[in-house]
């Protein structure tokens, strides 16, 4: 074994490892989150107040806070996949070629 495939080897476990650790934290949080919350008491009288129904945001600022709210357990499925295409690379399942033309 080269040193390429060794090094294929510890990145494709450290992927893995990643990709089931996120699916851990996933599961668990929705095990946690099937526990029911204790319902608010309010403070004062209760009266009608109108809701005002927000518009639909554009697709940009949508695709922007999925990002941003990613929890970390979909951080480190993500993190995981990217290790494993590192991998590949490294092993030389999948190659780049930065020849200029072709014929």
């Amino acid at each position: 074994m080269s040193v390429r495939d060794y090094i294929a080897v510890i990145v494709v476990v450290l992927g893995v490892l990643l990709v089931l650790a996120g699916a851990t934290l996933i599961v668990l949080r929705a095990l946690a989150e099937g526990k029911a919350a204790p319902a608010p008491v309010p403070d004062g009288p209760t009266g009608e107040v109108p809701v005002v129904q927000p518009g639909a945001a554009p697709v940009a600022t949508r695709l922007l806070n999925a990002v941003k709210r990613t929890s970390a357990g979909d951080r480190l499925i993500l993190w995981g996949i990217l290790l494993l295409i590192i991998a590949a690379v490294a092993a030389g399942a999948v190659t780049f070629s930065l020849a200029g033309g072709s014929k």
